[in-house]
């Protein structure tokens, strides 16, 4: 149970973050790098033992993570997934801090008194560096205000359907140049959110955002611009954008590009790629030897009679050659997620 003295602790933290300011071991550092790896392609079960030696380590993020991961498997707040929350909030995580404001901190639907300070503890923590300038922690004030019940939304929500006082902040975050932020508040727009006169204005709006967090190098922004072209039918462009998602190891991107490869007719974005079936099937291959995807899977399954059994064999051992050589694939999962 979350004890008085633990939300205390957790209040009386001095004002830092983010948290991690010292190297890791390099050892430990590819232990977690490999736990992350497999967090990006939903490996929930695989991940843990390599986060729970960067954990060990005194890694906040490690901690946070092994939180979403045994929620995720458990679907719901356990004692388990509460307990890496509450080593993680300990040490000032307001992303950890919030989970557990979420869930209320329950046990067997038993809340105990002051749970909902948890939410306070991550304002508390969060805020003096949001107003200093920092864009991961206006992202993270985003979080804080869209998690307050309904009853406390005084000012209701925005054009964007975002409570105010968080849209504000994702905004800001936005426009201090943070990528993240950048599409999820293109993605807002992008999906109806706001008030546009024609669907073209709505578009043209999200793709501004969009492209700035592209041009960041950022994977998640490239596949969301990829697909707002392709609704322009602006198709050549679209396809560039895939391809660029798909070198940063985004696996949306990647399966754009092998049925490109495979079937040129499948969807106009391809118009421009040449047809090469045996490349195709190559990377459709190597996304489910690295990823295990059930899309991948499917995707082999339905385009295996439009090649040969050679071609099959050849984008086989082209795959083989790839493995471990390309940027890990990755479903770039939010932070502070579902």
């Amino acid at each position: 149970m979350v004890k008085a003295t633990r939300l205390l602790f957790v209040l009386l933290l001095p004002l830092m973050w983010p948290l991690n300011s010292w190297a890791l071991p390099a050892d430990i550092q590819a232990a977690k790098d490999e736990g992350m790896r497999l967090w990006g392609i939903s490996e929930w079960i695989e991940m843990q033992p390599y986060l729970e030696q960067s954990a060990a380590a005194g890694d906040v993020e490690s901690m946070y993570y092994l939180g979403e991961a045994t929620r995720l498997l458990s679907r719901g707040l356990t004692t388990e997934a509460m307990e890496w929350y509450l080593k993680a909030a300990e040490q000032g995580d307001p992303y950890a801090m919030l989970r557990l404001f979420q869930g209320g901190a329950c046990i067997g639907g038993e809340c105990p008194e002051g749970s909902d300070d948890w939410r306070e503890a991550a304002l508390k923590i969060t805020l003096p560096k949001a107003e200093a300038g920092d864009p991961e922690a206006m992202l993270a004030m985003y979080y804080i205000y869209a998690n307050l019940d309904a009853s406390r939304l005084t000012s209701v929500y925005n054009l964007l359907g975002i409570p105010t006082w968080a849209g504000k902040w994702l905004k800001r975050a936005a426009e201090a140049g943070l990528p993240e932020a950048q599409t999820r508040w293109g993605r807002h727009i992008m999906n109806g959110r706001g008030w546009y006169f024609t669907k073209s204005r709505r578009l043209a709006a999200a793709e501004r955002w969009l492209r700035q967090a592209a041009e960041q190098d950022y994977a998640p922004a490239m596949n969301s611009l990829g697909k707002l072209l392709r609704e322009q039918e602006n198709y050549s462009e679209a396809i560039q954008w895939f391809v660029n998602a798909s070198k940063h190891g985004h696996i949306n991107g990647r399966m754009w590009l092998a049925s490109c490869y495979i079937d040129p007719d499948e969807d106009p974005i391809c118009s421009s790629v040449e047809q090469d079936r045996v490349k195709g099937w190559a990377i459709y291959y190597a996304i489910n030897q690295e990823a295990n995807s059930g899309t991948s899977e499917r995707s082999l399954s339905l385009r295996r009679d439009l090649l040969s059994e050679e071609e099959r064999r050849l984008g086989e051992e082209l795959a083989e050659e790839w493995l471990n050589k390309e940027p890990p694939l990755s479903r770039f999962p939010r932070r502070f997620g579902f």
